[in-house]
Formats: structure tokens, C-alpha cells, sequence
């Protein structure tokens, strides 16, 4: 199964589950849900760019202060048709890089002063290239739809709790047959769970796309499973001390460990497993 089919089938059972935990409360509570998870996401679409570059102290470049870095990305963005984006630098010894804005003509990527120390040329254009992927594929605006209908299962959760400690289900709705008062908060719980499972699931599922459609961009998949390599064992030894939880999915590797304790929470895929698909890749080429 192809990863844009995955991430299809992914955000297909998010809504199921979001209409099924509807249909417990009626249409009303749904709508209330969707409206209140699609007004917090719309500001971290529009303005979410701002906010992640501003929490990580990152500062735009200028062509002439980084000239080689600007023709890395100008040279990867005419292979894959994308406007120029806007060029930031983190002040941070951690090697690590990724790309926010909610289309191509509002794209940033960000770099750590980590990065461009411990990578070479190809490996610096293996990562870029898999920044700009996530810019073409939309990434973005997948993660924005998501974490909405995740965020109104969520809410919709908390709802049903309240509902059970009050007295159970929607019983004329159910036609007498509401799940017991155990039943219930055992749902509750475990829906919003399940919800981000899957969300995690559609963030690896998009890291794979970006690295193999990345790798399709460069030309040369080897660049960046070397980078990743290196990546793994620098963000190992000094994981980024400032990174919010909450944006560890933007980054090319996790900010705190390149390995994770459990995959299934996991923003992430394994690394071994990423630059197994890349060396394949590149032994195919």
C-alpha cells in the first residue's frame, strides 16, 4: 500500500470514528466538535509557521550570508517546480532541519547550526530535499486536517465522560440499547487514544512519502540515508533542549532521541527502517 493511500486510510477511520462517537450525542454535538477543533487548527494553520520559527529563536538568511546553502535549495526547488521558500537558521547545536507554511508559496525551512556542521554537500541536499517534498506533498495541510478531526474526537470524548458520570448514553437515540455506564467511559477513553495512534500513524506514513519522493528529487537516495545516519547519532548525543513535544513531528528526526522507546507513539519512523527504504531505492536506481 502506497503512503498517500495509507494516509488516505488513516484520516478515513479518524472520520469514522468521529461520526460513530457523533452519532452517540446526535449531529448537533458533531458539528460542535468540528467547528471548535476547526477554529483552533485554522490558527496554527495560518499563522503556525510564524509561531514554530519564533519558539525555535530562528532567523532568515540572506542569500549572501549562506551562498551554498541557497544554491542547494534553489537547484532541488527547480527539480521539483517549487517557488523559492524562505531560508531560517536555529541556534542550536543539534543537527536537525524541517519545513513549515501551508502551501508552496508560504514555505519556510528552517536548519540548525548542528546540521551544517556535520553534514557534507550531498548529505545537506538529501535532507533539503526531503524538507521540500513535505512543501509538495502538502504535508502541512494533511497534519492541519488530522489534528482537527483528532481534536473533535477529543472533545467529543470528554463530552461522552461527562455524559456517563451524569447518567449514560443518549437512550432514546440508541433505542434503549446505550453502552453501560462502564462501557461508556471505557470508550471515552480510549477513543481519544486511538485518535492519536492514528494521527502518529498519518505523521510516519507522510515522513516515508518525503523521503522517498525526496530521494526522487536529489536524484541520489544514498545522500540522505547517510545524512540520516549521522542525524541519528547526533540528535543521540545532543538532543535539541528547547524542542516542544507538540512540533517534534516537523522535524526530519525526532528532536529528542532518534530512537523511540515506543514506535507506536512514535511522530517518527524507525530509522533503520528509513534508510533500509532509501538503500533500496538507491540499489534499484
Amino acid at each position: 500500500m502506497g503512503n498517500q493511500v495509507r494516509s488516505v486510510f488513516l484520516l478515513g477511520i479518524l472520520s469514522v470514528l468521529l461520526v460513530y462517537l457523533g452519532s452517540l450525542f446526535g449531529e448537533g454535538w458533531m458539528l460542535v466538535a468540528l467547528i471548535f477543533a476547526l477554529g483552533m487548527n485554522a490558527i496554527s494553520y495560518f499563522l503556525g509557521d510564524k509561531l514554530i520559527l519564533a519558539l525555535y529563536r530562528a532567523r532568515e538568511i540572506s542569500p549572501g550570508e549562506m551562498p551554498e546553502l541557497y544554491r542547494i535549495v534553489q537547484n532541488l526547488t527547480q527539480s521539483a517546480g517549487l517557488p523559492m521558500p524562505r531560508l531560517y537558521l536555529i541556534p542550536s547545536a543539534s543537527p536537525n532541519a524541517f519545513a513549515t507554511g501551508r502551501d508552496p508559496a508560504h514555505a519556510s525551512v528552517a536548519v540548525t547550526s548542528g546540521i551544517l556542521n556535520i553534514l557534507s554537500a550531498e548529505e545537506l541536499e538529501g535532507v533539503l530535499a526531503h524538507e521540500l517534498s513535505h512543501v509538495k506533498n502538502r504535508d502541512i495541510l494533511i497534519a492541519t486536517i488530522a489534528a482537527t478531526i483528532a481534536g473533535a474526537i477529543t472533545f467529543l470524548a470528554r463530552m461522552m465522560q461527562w455524559a456517563a458520570y451524569f447518567g449514560g448514553g443518549n437512550d432514546d437515540r440508541r433505542g434503549g440499547n446505550a453502552l453501560s455506564l462502564v462501557g461508556l467511559l471505557v470508550f471515552a477513553v480510549l477513543a481519544p487514544i486511538a485518535a492519536m495512534i492514528v494521527q502518529l500513524a498519518i505523521s510516519r506514513s507522510r515522513e516515508y512519502l518525503a523521503d522517498e519522493s525526496g530521494a526522487k528529487i536529489s536524484g541520489h537516495p544514498e545522500y540522505l540515508a547517510s545524512a540520516l545516519r549521522r542525524l541519528a547519532a547526533g540528535v543521540s548525543s545532543q538532543p535539541m533542549s528547547r524542542a516542544n513535544p507538540s512540533t517534534a513531528h516537523l522535524f526530519i528526526v525526532n528532536p529528542f532521541s532518534a530512537r523511540s522507546l515506543l514506535a507506536i507513539f512514535s511522530t517518527h519512523p524507525p530509522i533503520e527502517e528509513r534508510i533500509a527504504r532509501l538503500e533500496r531505492m538507491a540499489g534499484k536506481l
